[in-house]
């Protein structure tokens, strides 16, 4: 199966253009190298996604023969991302959570909230 269409199968990507695209930016790598969208993924392949500011690694298990439900996605991709990618993942998403944007008015109750349990 193809690494675009596999990518889409098990709901790495939203759509298969957006794994297209991915792949043509080279931020898609199969084993360490990078790979074009028409490459043929194998089982026992590694496949490296960059995100915005980590990576995440899969093992390939099994080949899907279409989309997959969310339930089924663990029987076919094995997740591998190391300890130090995933803490970056958390900080990423803690930090997202805590920045505003200055001007936005007053911080809401649910903000205000965040922020005390973030001091405390």
């Amino acid at each position: 199966m193809r690494v675009d269409k596999f990518l889409w199968c098990i709901r790495l990507f939203k759509t298969r253009a957006l794994a297209t695209a991915e792949l043509r930016l080279d931020k898609v790598s199969i084993d360490e190298q990078p790979v074009k969208a028409s490459r043929e993924v194998k089982l026992g392949d590694t496949i490296e996604v960059k995100r915005h500011g980590y990576t995440q690694h899969f093992e390939v298990l099994n080949i899907p023969k279409g989309r997959l439900g969310a339930k089924l996605v663990p029987e076919y991709v094995k997740e591998i991302t190391p300890d130090a990618e995933l803490e970056k993942r958390e900080f990423l998403l803690l930090a997202k959570n805590f920045t505003r944007r200055k001007g936005l008015g007053r911080p809401t109750k649910k903000d205000r909230r965040d922020l005390e349990d973030y001091s405390n």
